[in-house]
């Protein structure tokens, strides 16, 4: 009994620790419902202590933070190639991710619970009037977001998850009922649920917390997600009316229905509907077109689309909805100045640079497009979409920007890819976005956690991307206000507004994309650019994993195998930079088989880096990224079925396993 308690989470402390003003406080400790719950500050404090484990910090980490949530896709490569979890993604082996042992689910259900206990101790209070006042439902709306992020969490991870709304008693039968898995289109739904009453109740516009547009913004992000996951991973058995869906099979489930065309069109219709009061509410940023600080200036007030990801307070920002403030003071900081500056120990792919335009609105291949070739990173950014050249150095771009008298600004040169494993350059094409030029931050940092800058953890811009896919999905064409926001986009990245000019010149078989593929089917030129817009816009921001799995883009890997790549090191001018050479002689090591101490893929490979294939021998990853279908959800854990069977055998669980994964512990996916 008391393992299915922690099961549930039933325990769950308060222990997480936030940061003044925002995300930092003292933990919460002893709390009894006679002594707390009293004021709108005691509600303040509950739900602030909370945000670190709701919303990502990035605090502290010695690594490019929000950056690195791109790896493990086609837009970013990170680490070497035998990282555990590229290893665990795409490794052709079935023994990399195992079933686990124990339970999988008690940290969601612990989240779930933290939410639960609020609402029961102040929800009673609020309707007897003992809690009352717009602060007191600003906090509660709060936890109502708080709770949709922990069920989002569980849709992403699981699908078809229990929906639980109270703090639940010490008893094996309530536990065991409360176990059974409600069919993901219903989790969506109560999700959307929450959200809708967290948008009635926020108030406030500190844009350090949670506001009304926030929760509008999050509630579009799911019922896209969902639309979308329900629509392409149709007959795979991970969407309920699927036949071979492992919900049919419980009793609990039947004579419930499913219309998949209704469920896709409700969510894609509340999406819609989200997403047009947040878009119409918030103006995109300004971009100068100025890619570089200019020299001896300060490091602000150069573009402040780039600076939007890159100053002490972006709070009077439109676009920017919510963001995470830093304090050296209190030991509460960043390290994505210094990680950046030095390397970042990962880098953009080919493939996602290559899906960059030309400022004409042309792909890089069409006729006519004035594309130079990629001999050297100038050359490759040369008249390409203005996101490509603010986001992602090249050569030019200054590095450091002196301030002292008689020293020249420092440029970027080359990709550092010689320098310590742990930071060099992976691929040669590294992400600027969430750079500083404040030098306090960067120079001379060498790994220090010091950096000050607001991270943007979610703007606007979503929200007109998040519209304009679910209107093409629900109305095969774009028009109205997806027209509008399209060419918003585009004017602001320095992009021909002309969509239609994109799409007609575009050459899907010539598009190294893995978003141009929703299961096995190759998806239609203008979806394929509405996608495209997404992965640029966002480049270093995290989305693309989310985007591949509910499109079911990584069907692809299960029949091809996909190698990363970089720059042009071989064909290009970079092999012959002063900095990879020692008297006249190239420092790099090439691999081969046998080879100790490779820094490089070899020139006999191909003239663009192969960063997974410096390693030879013993390499699992030499031959390319590969996929198991049971990857599009994780497995419940063993313990997760044995606890919630009535007989103590996974076979009786009311909580059954996921498509493609066995209900042994310590056993890989059966596809």
């Amino acid at each position: 009994m008391k393992k299915i308690y922690t099961l549930l989470a039933i325990a769950a402390t308060l222990l997480l620790a936030s940061c003044d003003k925002f995300l930092n406080r003292e933990p919460i400790t002893n709390i009894t419902p006679e002594k707390y719950f009293k004021s709108a500050d005691e509600l303040a404090a509950y739900t602030i202590n909370y945000y670190t484990t709701f919303f990502t910090s990035y605090a502290g980490n010695y690594s490019v933070g929000v950056i690195w949530e791109d790896a493990f896709t086609d837009n970013l490569v990170r680490d070497g190639s035998g990282n555990g979890t590229a290893l665990q993604y795409f490794s052709a082996s079935n023994t990399r991710w195992l079933v686990p042992t124990g339970q999988a689910t008690s940290t969601l259900f612990s989240n779930i619970r933290v939410c639960n206990y609020f609402f029961e101790q102040v929800l009673p209070k609020m309707e007897d009037g003992t809690l009352s006042g717009k602060e007191v439902e600003h906090y509660v709306g709060e936890m109502y977001v708080m709770r949709a992020q922990a069920y989002f969490s569980a849709l992403r991870t699981f699908g078809d998850f229990p929906i639980i709304e109270e703090v639940l008693p010490d008893d094996r039968e309530v536990l065991i009922e409360a176990s059974k898995r409600a069919p993901r289109n219903e989790v969506a739904r109560f999700i959307l649920s929450d959200l809708d009453k967290a948008a009635s109740l926020l108030n406030l516009t500190d844009k350090r917390r949670i506001t009304k547009d926030l929760a509008l913004l999050i509630k579009s992000r799911v019922a896209l997600y969902e639309a979308t996951f329900e629509k392409y991973h149709k007959g795979s058995g991970r969407v309920p009316g699927d036949a071979d869906w492992p919900g049919a099979k419980m009793n609990y489930n039947s004579g419930k229905g499913f219309n998949i065309e209704t469920e896709v069109n409700f969510f894609l219709d509340q999406c819609l509907a989200a997403a047009e009061q947040v878009a119409d509410a918030h103006t995109l940023v300004n971009n100068t077109g100025v890619m570089n600080p200019t020299k001896a200036a300060t490091p602000y007030g150069w573009n402040p689309y780039f600076e939007m990801f890159s100053q002490p307070d972006p709070s009077s920002v439109s676009e920017v909805l919510l963001w995470r403030e830093y304090n050296r003071e209190q030991n509460v900081a960043s390290g994505q100045g210094p990680y950046i500056y030095e390397g970042g120990n990962c880098g953009a792919t080919r493939s996602h640079i290559d899906g960059f335009l030309m400022k004409n609105g042309l792909p890089i291949y069409a006729s006519g497009s004035g594309y130079k070739g990629d001999e050297s990173l100038d050359i490759q950014q040369e008249g390409r979409d203005e996101r490509l050249q603010l986001f992602v150095f090249s050569n030019s771009d200054i590095l450091l920007l002196r301030d002292s008298e008689g020293q020249s600004d420092m440029p970027f040169n080359a990709p550092l890819f010689l320098a310590q494993a742990e930071h060099h350059d992976r691929t040669g094409f590294r992400i600027r976005k969430t750079y500083t030029y404040d030098s306090s931050q960067t120079a001379g940092a060498h790994g220090n956690i010091i950096g000050t800058n607001g991270l943007v953890l979610y703007r606007a811009t979503e929200a007109y991307l998040n519209y304009i896919e679910a209107y093409y999905e629900k109305n095969g064409n774009v028009s109205g206000k997806a027209d509008t926001y399209w060419r918003a986009i585009r004017k602001r990245a320095g992009v021909d507004e002309d969509y239609n000019k994109t799409i007609a010149a575009t050459d899907l078989s010539k598009e190294d994309d893995w978003g141009k593929i929703s299961g096995s089917t190759q998806v239609d030129a203008m979806l394929f650019n509405i996608r495209r817009e997404r992965r640029c816009e966002f480049i270093g921001e995290g989305f693309r994993w989310n985007d591949l799995i509910r499109w079911r883009a990584f069907d692809q890997l299960l029949t091809k195998k996909w190698i990363p790549e970089g720059v042009n090191l071989w064909g290009g001018y970079l092999y012959e930079n002063d900095l990879y050479k020692e008297d006249g002689q190239t420092k790099f090591v090439e691999g081969a088989s046998g080879v100790s101490g490779a820094n490089v893929s070899a020139r006999t490979d191909s003239k663009y880096v192969r960063p997974l294939r410096i390693i030879y021998d013993n390499n699992e990853l030499f031959d390319g990224y590969t996929w198991h279908k049971a990857y599009y959800l994780s497995p419940y854990g063993l313990q997760d079925l044995i606890l919630t069977s009535t007989d103590g055998t996974p076979e009786t669980s009311v909580a059954y396993q996921n498509p493609y994964w066995p209900s042994k512990g310590s056993e890989g996916p059966l596809e």
